[in-house]
């Protein structure tokens, strides 16, 4: 399994090249993402573990989905994905763990495996679901999943497709811990 301090440190210099390439500045990002230009610049640096939802942000400004700016920060080219090569990042705020489980391949499609403690949740802005579609698979537990006005009460075994992007919460109201995969299929 990789270090989290090594993916948050590819993941600041991810966030950077992202930036660069559009000619961005760290002002322009922080600006188009609603975050501070000190958080960004402190993510960039590896200085600082970013949230989930800061990285919903910032690839919602990129206009793209958090798990591909997560694959290009994490992944290696290849057919095979084995478990002690995926790389795993916990959200230093709510423990949250994501575990990016498919292989970097050509394929359009990631397969990310979360597990979200008891009493935890993870606010993602709509901004972070454009360009994509996904599933919610539940694998363990109990997931809220709450999209715009709507909230979907998930068990072990239920699947969602999302919506038009809206703003969304992962919700874990149990006292156990929730498993779940996402299923994101990028567009071309």
């Amino acid at each position: 399994m990789v270090s989290s301090n090594g993916i948050d440190r590819r993941i600041g210099a991810r966030i950077r090249i992202e930036r660069e390439s559009r000619g961005w500045s760290l002002s322009d990002l922080a600006a188009r993402a609603s975050v501070s230009r000190a958080m960004v610049f402190k993510v960039e640096r590896g200085e600082s573990s970013p949230t989930a939802s800061l990285l919903g942000k910032l690839s919602g400004a990129f206009g793209l989905s958090m798990s591909t700016l997560m694959a290009r920060a994490e992944m290696q080219q290849g057919r095979l994905s084995r478990r002690a090569d995926q790389p795993v990042w916990t959200d230093p705020q709510t423990g949250y763990l994501r575990r990016h489980v498919s292989p970097r391949t050509d394929l359009p499609l990631d397969l990310v495996r979360i597990e979200l403690p008891a009493g935890r949740e993870v606010p993602m802005p709509a901004s972070a679901y454009a360009f994509q579609r996904q599933l919610i698979w539940v694998l363990e537990g109990a997931l809220v999943f709450v999209e715009g006005a709507a909230r979907h009460e998930m068990q072990a075994g239920d699947c969602l497709e999302l919506g038009p992007p809206v703003d969304c919460i992962f919700r874990n109201e149990s006292d156990r811990p929730c498993t779940y995969a996402v299923v994101v299929l990028r567009q071309p």
